[in-house]
């Protein structure tokens, strides 16, 4: 009996040695499986984190993107440069004129009162004109006219004495009444000339070289189709000392002969004189824009005076505009010639 008590205290001993090696097994599980979510939950917290400084540094880059557009858009503004026609610009001492805030720098340096833009005053003929890139706008006529140029060709850009005859013509319309007239361009190039005149009510044949008449046609299509009455007519013209089996006097005759900068340092300066001379009937007259830029230019305006009955209409520094009819005598004998 004694043996068999001993035998149950030892059982109950093992039971409760392996209950307890049981409950501490389960305690250590416990215990890892707390240690396994601590580490998952770690590492949740290391992936949001991780997600987190991604999406910053996404949207960080987003607006850093944004922010260069709006550079480059405010950069391609800064490229936008408008002239101002004279009558617009404010008269010297004028309040609008003044430098008084923003005369310093940040450092404490004073700058300059008159930048070189300021101190660059204007021909009388500059135009109302925004120009950006691929396109200028300009303003005659009560229009607005958007014209393109080309690099391929000096003959397709824009140079300083179309802005002057069209200037001329658009503040002249008593003086040259070009309602209902024939009108022939000669070297139109850009074709801006061209498209005054049409806006003013002329009947315009307009004229070039072969290798920008492509661009000419587009600028003056694109400038007058529902806008005129008229439409240019755009021909291929090289000028020339024999032009009558081409166009002939009887069929080709103008009431005026425009042309501008088209005295440059070429070699057919002669052509271009019997051109004109050829094309300036009785009745006709030639109105000539020019910058004076070197000594042919000269020596040609001499010719032209010899050539024609001549006027000097307008000027402003070496720009010149002539208005010109064909002398009595030489129409005569040409005409018996004939």
């Amino acid at each position: 009996m004694e043996a068999l008590s001993t035998y149950f205290v030892e059982e109950t001993f093992c039971m409760r040695s392996r209950d307890e090696e049981e409950d501490e097994d389960e305690e250590e599980e416990g215990e890892e499986g707390f240690e396994i979510q601590d580490q998952l939950r770690v590492s949740d917290e290391g992936n949001r984190v991780d997600d987190e400084e991604r999406d910053n540094q996404e949207s960080y880059n987003d607006e850093t993107e944004e922010e260069e557009d709006e550079d480059d858009c405010d950069e391609e503004m800064e490229m936008i440069m408008v002239v101002i026609d004279e009558k617009d610009q404010p008269k010297r001492g004028d309040s609008n004129c003044s430098n008084t805030a923003g005369d310093e720098d940040i450092s404490g340096q004073t700058l300059e009162k008159q930048t070189a833009a300021q101190r660059f005053k204007p021909p009388a003929w500059t135009p109302s004109v925004m120009c950006s890139l691929g396109k200028d706008i300009y303003h005659y006529a009560g229009e607005d006219i958007v014209i393109y140029e080309s690099i391929d060709s000096f003959g397709a850009v824009m140079w300083p004495a179309a802005l002057a005859l069209c200037s001329f013509l658009d503040n002249n319309r008593e003086e040259v009444n070009l309602q209902g007239k024939e009108v022939l361009e000669l070297g139109a190039g850009t074709g801006l000339v061209t498209i005054v005149a049409t806006l003013l009510g002329a009947v315009v044949t307009v004229t070039d070289l072969p290798d920008v008449l492509s661009n000419l046609r587009a600028n003056v299509m694109r400038n007058t189709r529902g806008r005129c009455r008229h439409l240019p007519k755009v021909e291929v013209l090289s000028w020339s000392y024999d032009l009558e089996p081409t166009f002939p006097t009887s069929l080709y005759r103008y009431d005026y002969v425009l042309a501008a900068d088209v005295v440059y340092h070429h070699d057919f300066l002669s052509e271009l004189l019997a051109t004109m001379k050829h094309f300036c009937r009785p009745g006709t007259k030639v109105i000539w824009a020019n910058r004076v830029r070197m000594e042919s230019d000269l020596t040609f305006t001499e010719n032209f005076k010899k050539t024609f009955h001549t006027s000097l209409v307008a000027e402003d520094g070496d720009m010149k505009i002539f208005m010109a009819t064909c002398r009595k005598g030489d129409t005569e004998k040409e005409w018996l010639d004939h």
